[in-house]
């Protein structure tokens, strides 16, 4: 029996730090907290099973709320640090989450909702982790799980099929129901997801002006400073020298 003392979110923030040093960026700061507090509270929790769809949803929520992360070269580090917080690896996370992803490559939506078909019989690649998803006695849903499955949804789904609100709820509610879950959280958080990344393009875009209005603001000092100093340089090179008798 293992009488080891469970690790608290004190022992995941520091062994995040001790892997990633730098300061990070307040915009983004809240993103890395809540990744970080959500991937060790399920690391410790006896109902949790890692599985691949939850770690496609981990690297998918990271790569598309630090876009736009300066400095750029940071977010590996970033991403290194979180995985090594809960004694795991990016390689882990992110071969599962590539691996995954490819088993829709060429897939349409219908070939994709076939996968959810007969679960109960098992099988092989995508149709394997969905089995042993629906056929766990005590499945631990997550929201990384929910986001990892849209993201496979996305992936085969044509952009228009994912517009109307409605049919995006109603897809869920079928997947879920297929995998044996509660379908209510996953919808909420399918919803929540989408409408972040909506609110986060407009934010990058805010952030866009901004640093463009930044960039402007900094070359027109520039600007009239060089001007500035040319027009003294100019006033210099114009004016007598000391002891000169001037023209008066």
């Amino acid at each position: 029996m293992n009488n080891a003392p469970v690790r608290t979110v004190s022992d995941a923030k520091r062994d995040f730090y001790a892997h990633h040093t730098r300061p990070i960026n307040s915009i983004y700061r809240r993103v890395v907290d809540e990744l970080m507090v959500e991937m060790h509270l399920l690391s410790v929790n006896v109902d949790f099973a890692y599985d691949p769809i939850y770690a496609l949803g981990i690297v998918t929520t990271f790569d598309r709320f630090m876009t736009g992360y300066l400095p750029e070269n940071d977010t590996s580090s970033i991403f290194n640090a979180l995985c090594r917080s809960i004694n795991s690896t990016p390689e882990h996370y992110r071969g599962d989450a590539e691996a995954v992803k490819a088993g829709v490559n060429g897939m349409s939506l219908d070939d994709l909702k076939g996968q959810f078909d007969n679960l109960g019989e098992g099988g092989e690649g995508l149709r394997g982790i969905l089995a042993k998803v629906a056929n766990q006695d005590k499945f631990k849903y997550s929201r990384p799980f929910g986001i990892g499955l849209y993201t496979l949804v996305e992936a085969a789904a044509s952009a228009d099929a994912l517009k109307d609100k409605e049919s995006v709820e109603a897809l869920f509610k079928e997947l879920g129901e297929k995998l044996n879950m509660s379908t209510e959280k996953l919808q909420k958080d399918i919803e929540l997801y989408r409408s972040n990344l909506e609110k986060f393009a407009q934010a990058q875009e805010v952030m866009k002006d901004m640093l463009a209005a930044d960039r402007k603001k900094r070359e027109e000092r520039k600007k009239a400073a060089e001007a500035e100093a040319e027009t003294i340089t100019e006033t210099v090179a114009v004016a007598p020298e000391a002891g000169e008798p001037s023209d008066s």
